[in-house]
């Protein structure tokens, strides 16, 4: 188990509690509830559910302390409380849930304080992290809400353009030399998730992979060129999943009367062209690749364009692997567009302090990018404490890499994985493409 700093820890408690305030801020009690919908949570049940978790695991579990609210079991656990349930429960108003996210973290703060623990370190740092995904989530329930944009962003993300796209204002590919290389995260990471365990040797082949994500003007020569309608761009689920949906372009796109224009948050914007696209689920993306003769990269190949050195002669890969794709150094804002502080997608050109030693930007941040595969474990795979985290989505989602505009820094990670359905694009997530 990693060594974590407790103070640190108590300070990103903090963070996270302030973010979710911000998150909340200024929405009715209508709007904190909202419509049962399968993509989202009721944001009262939500906010309270993460205060539990760190009650739960690190106060209750670990330290053997009384539970803060009596009956809290029944109104908090994700894993027994169905999610339509969680729309019909007795849940308490928005200011008694403040009152005990409140009165949760003083304590979490007090008994960090309070001698060396390390599995009480590792169990807040866990807790502090389900806060910053469930921050997230709030992020895109307001999202999908049409709610007004929070504000929560300090615009000190550089965007200078550091152009890297051919003559036809396409983008262009990185060649990755194959050979030996370590996937997953080592004991060396510091803190890293079960389904992130333990670094394996897997053989690459070479290949070539998009130095920048699909960005809206690409995306929209395939709406325009009526992929959306064409049978032979979609697999059967992805055909069934057009059908159903009944849309000819991203879902929060539309055609205003001069122009494309998309939606971001409550407000209708005029679509930016070269900024990275944005919710569309993996069935899209597939589509789009079929479209272009392009494919999505394995997660395999994300990981190594992300991570991996060429050798010297550069013909293969080296055994150097980097923790972030610029290096071993934590994100900056010249590195990589996260934290919420721009308040959206970026030009897919900008910040080139942040490349891979392929020259493959933006591979943290900006938006998560849709791989090929089937969410899975690695070899000889142990849960970690929180069961549920990972294995009940074997199997039957994809893979997310590399965060979005909202993660937060102090979490991604080459290494990090996530995972959602192939329907799914009210999430942040994007791709990036493959040659075939």
């Amino acid at each position: 188990m990693c060594k974590s700093n407790p103070e640190v820890i108590a300070s990103q408690a903090q963070d996270a509690h302030n973010r979710t305030v911000a998150l909340i801020e200024g929405l009715t009690a209508e709007q904190l509830i909202g419509p049962l919908l399968p993509t989202v949570n009721p944001l009262r049940w939500e906010v309270g559910h993460a205060a539990y978790f760190y009650e739960y695991w690190v106060l209750r579990q670990h330290l053997k302390q009384a539970p803060i609210r009596s009956g809290s079991d029944t109104l908090y656990d994700s894993i027994t409380i169905a999610h339509d349930d969680r729309w019909h429960l007795p849940l308490p108003t928005m200011d008694e849930t403040c009152r005990y996210m409140q009165r949760v973290l003083e304590k979490i703060k007090q008994c960090l304080s309070e001698g060396d623990d390390p599995y009480r370190d590792y169990l807040a740092q866990y807790a502090v992290f389900h806060q910053d995904m469930h921050n997230e989530a709030y992020t895109y329930t307001r999202q999908t809400l049409s709610y007004p944009t929070p504000v929560m962003g300090k615009k000190d993300c550089r965007q200078e353009d550091y152009p890297v796209t051919d003559k036809e204002g396409r983008s262009v590919d990185a060649r990755i030399p194959g050979g030996q290389f370590m996937l997953g995260a080592s004991d060396q990471d510091g803190f890293v998730f079960d389904n992130e365990k333990w670094s394996h040797p897997v053989t690459v082949q070479p290949f070539s992979i998009s130095k920048t994500a699909v960005n809206n003007e690409e995306f929209l020569a395939f709406v325009e060129a009526d992929g959306y309608n064409k049978q032979e761009y979609w697999d059967e689920k992805g055909w069934r999943w057009r059908q159903k949906v009944n849309r000819a372009h991203p879902v929060y796109w539309r055609r205003g009367k001069t122009q494309w224009q998309q939606r971001q948050f409550d407000q209708w914007l005029d679509l930016p062209l070269n900024k990275a696209l944005i919710h569309v689920c993996w069935y899209e993306a597939q589509a789009y690749c079929r479209w272009a003769g392009r494919r999505l990269p394995t997660e395999v190949e994300w990981e190594v364009a992300a991570s991996a050195e060429p050798s010297a002669d550069g013909l293969s890969l080296s055994s150097v692997k980097r923790h972030f794709p610029w290096g071993s150094t934590p994100p900056r804002g010249d590195q990589a567009n996260l934290d919420g502080f721009a308040m959206g997608t970026i030009d897919v050109s900008a910040l080139g302090a942040g490349d891979s030693a392929f020259g493959c930007r933006q591979m943290i941040g900006n938006v998560w990018e849709w791989t090929e595969d089937t969410f899975g474990p690695y070899p000889g795979f142990v849960a970690d404490m929180y069961q549920d985290y990972s294995q009940p989505l074997f199997g039957n989602t994809k893979v997310l890499r590399g965060g979005a505009w909202t993660t937060r820094a102090r979490m991604i990670r080459n290494t990090w994985r996530t995972y959602y359905g192939p329907d799914r694009n009210d999430v942040f997530a994007g791709f990036r493409t493959c040659a075939l």
